[in-house]
C-alpha cells in the first residue's frame, strides 16, 4: 500500500478532511485527527481505543504497533503501510473515525479565534 492508497482510504470516510500537524499530512473530522501519514508516506498512524489497538497489534502484527509512549498508551497505532492489507486498514481507520465522531468537535484554539475576529472587524470598520 502507499501514501496514496492511504489517503484514499481515509478521506473516503465521511467528512474526513487532510491538513497538517507537526509537519506532516494528517486527516480530521470534527476538527479532531483520527489519522495521519509520516515519513515520506511509508507510515500511517489511526487513533483506536487501547482495546481495539491490542486486537490489531495482536491480531496483525506486521502492519500494525504502538506509537511510542503515552500517545501509544492512549490508543495511537501505528500502521506501517507495506505491510497493511487495503481492508484492514480500511477497518482500522473506520474504527478511528467512528472514535473521532462520536466525541463533541474540537474546540478551535483561541488564537484562531482572535485572528478571525480581527478580519471580521476590519472588515466591518472599512465598510462604514
Amino acid at each position: 500500500m502507499t501514501g496514496k492508497d492511504f489517503r484514499r482510504i481515509v478521506l473516503g470516510l465521511k467528512g474526513a478532511i487532510e491538513g497538517a500537524h507537526m509537519g506532516h499530512p494528517d486527516f480530521r473530522v470534527n476538527a479532531r485527527i483520527f489519522a495521519t501519514l509520516r515519513n515520506r508516506d511509508t507510515l500511517g498512524m489511526v487513533v483506536l481505543t487501547p482495546e481495539q489497538q491490542r486486537t490489531f497489534v495482536r491480531d496483525y502484527p506486521e502492519a500494525f504497533g504502538l506509537e511510542s509512549g503515552a500517545w501509544g498508551r492512549a490508543g495511537c497505532t501505528q500502521v506501517r503501510l507495506e505491510s497493511v492489507d487495503e481492508e484492514i486498514l480500511g477497518e482500522a481507520a473506520t474504527l478511528a473515525w467512528r472514535h473521532a465522531v462520536s466525541k463533541p468537535a474540537a474546540k478551535v484554539k483561541k488564537a484562531a479565534k482572535t485572528v478571525r475576529l480581527r478580519r471580521t472587524r476590519g472588515s466591518r470598520s472599512s465598510e462604514r
